[in-house]
């Protein structure tokens, strides 16, 4: 790995220099273990303590097939489908490893006892399998997550449909939180060159995910001068949706849980801004009972920040806590989009306030190819920012994953993986300059 992670910090290496570097046979990942799948049996979720069950490995080097790339992994980040990984919930992974495993020879590879996890990189193309044109070795990348095979027209109009999609580190092995990472090559998109290999590792899924969501035709369609009422506006999601609304013209009202992530949505530029706890809201009465008061009231606060408007869009991924009150708020005509369900996948609400209203729910998973590519496309032009406000390094990801976990961060936790110290492979210094404030954002609050 020394003579790759050289290779990489030299200006003078070229593309026939990394094509010739001979690859090691094993890594370190961070992984969990199949056999022990049960160990946080009896527990209550927020009691599941990552730090227990991710383990950092050495792994063998998997086999690179078609279409396919091995990458030396710089940098990498904490999402929190790692967090479900490594608690075992709502179920193991290591079922869909082993459905993986049956589709073909090659995806056999991904039924391990192991699952290395990790749905975000940036890093350094080593190699590529065959049909692989557009990508040599020595290319400065990061990774979508996307993993698809595109054998069925289902989805040839929207990746996201194909019967066969998967989240790669997640649904797949051999995902970013290592020193080497494999991937499909469509995954691969162009570092963006004022970045730091952990800034560029951090927006990946989380801007994808928040762009299909909230701007694209397949989410919430978003235009200018829409109210988009964003939960966790200041966390690893709504960060970035809370971006995607300023930059597009609309009127974010940020709901947040405490006073430091309100100073981080100001910073900014929100100024609609809901400090949920300092205001008390309680919306459900009991584990079986809403509150439909609280949502009133609720509603009231939001028209008091909009000047008498109900919101055009939610932004929703809490799930069973807030989708009451998400369908309650919502104007008429209006839409509620949803991705993950952090505090629990058995959302209720009250049908008559949809279906009177005509308001629509629709389900957001992820990102196609090209909503991937447009979200990177405006990281790189520096139209949105990386929320990166922590690095750890490769052995301390059980303690990343538990602070996400405990919801203890701010924006996205990143992980060193090859770079030996934060700060490097920056290749655009004036583009940088331009914009280090915003850059820094997450940091300096």
């Amino acid at each position: 790995m020394k003579d790759i992670l050289d290779a990489i910090q030299s200006p003078d290496s070229t593309p026939a220099d990394f094509a010739a570097m001979p690859l090691p046979e094993s890594y370190r990942a961070i992984t969990v273990h199949k056999d022990e799948t049960e160990m946080f049996a009896g527990l209550e979720t927020r009691d599941k303590d990552p730090r227990k069950s991710i383990h950092l490995d050495d792994v063998a080097l998997p086999e690179l097939g078609p279409g396919e790339a091995l990458v030396a992994v710089m940098a990498s980040s904490v999402n929190y489908n790692s967090v479900w990984t490594s608690i075992f919930e709502p179920m193991s992974t290591f079922g869909f490893l082993e459905r993986y495993g049956r589709l073909s020879e090659l995806t056999k590879r991904h039924d391990l006892p192991y699952h290395i996890i990790g749905s975000d990189l940036a890093g350094v193309v080593l190699r590529t399998g065959p049909g692989v044109n557009s990508w040599k070795p020595g290319d400065e990348v990061v990774a979508h997550c996307l993993s698809v095979e595109l054998e069925s027209s289902d989805g040839h109009n929207d990746t996201m449909l194909d019967p066969e999609q998967r989240i790669w580190g997640f649904e797949t092995n051999f995902g970013g939180l290592a020193e080497i990472a494999l991937v499909k090559s469509n995954q691969l998109m162009p570092k963006p060159g004022h970045l730091s290999w952990e800034e560029a590792a951090a927006p990946g899924l989380v801007n994808s995910t928040a762009y299909r969501q909230l701007v694209s035709r397949n989410g919430a369609g978003m235009k200018q001068g829409d109210n988009v009422l964003i939960w966790g506006a200041s966390g690893g999601l709504g960060s970035y949706a809370t971006q995607f609304a300023l930059a597009g013209g609309a009127n974010p009202i940020c709901v947040v849980s405490s006073d430091q992530k309100a100073d981080i949505c100001r910073a900014m530029g929100a100024e609609a801004i809901i400090d949920r706890n300092a205001e008390g809201y309680k919306f459900w009465k009991d584990e079986n009972n809403q509150d439909p008061k609280e949502w009133k009231r609720f509603g009231k606060r939001i028209r008091e920040l909009t000047g008498g408007e109900d919101v055009d869009i939610v932004f929703e991924h809490p799930g069973r806590e807030t989708f009451g009150a998400s369908v309650y708020v919502t104007r008429k005509g209006g839409t509620i989009v949803t991705c993950a369900s952090t505090s629990g996948y058995n959302h209720e609400y009250d049908n008559r306030y949809l279906w009177m209203s005509l308001k629509r729910i629709i389900g957001s998973h992820f990102a196609n190819y090209r909503e991937a590519w447009e979200a990177n496309r405006l990281i790189a032009k520096g139209k949105i920012h990386p929320t990166l406000s922590k690095v750890y390094s490769l052995e301390e990801t059980g303690q990343a994953a538990y602070d996400v976990h405990r919801n203890l961060h701010q924006g996205k936790v990143g992980v060193l993986c090859l770079a030996p110290e934060e700060g490097l492979g920056v290749r655009d210094e004036e583009m940088r300059a331009k914009h280090i404030d915003a850059i820094n954002r997450f940091r300096n609050i």
